[in-house]
């Protein structure tokens, strides 16, 4: 059964692509892994996903704010 963290991470990353369909999964799921843990090599495979949920909202939010403000 797939954890609530995994349900929500995986709808936020649905609303990425609505918001900015130009980014590629891959280069969204390493920014968040590095915001989540900073610019290291291992940062991708070593982020969990509770870090990685946490950056996601983070970032949407931030997204969301610059959007409404340049609007």
């Amino acid at each position: 059964m797939i954890s609530r963290e995994r349900q929500e991470l995986a709808q936020l990353l649905a609303d990425f692509e609505e918001l900015c369909p130009e980014i590629r999964l891959g280069q969204l799921v390493t920014n968040l892994a590095y915001l989540a843990r900073g610019p290291s090599n291992g940062s991708v495979w070593d982020v969990e996903d509770a870090e990685l949920l946490a950056a996601a909202r983070k970032h949407l939010e931030d997204w969301k704010t610059r959007r409404a403000a340049s609007v």
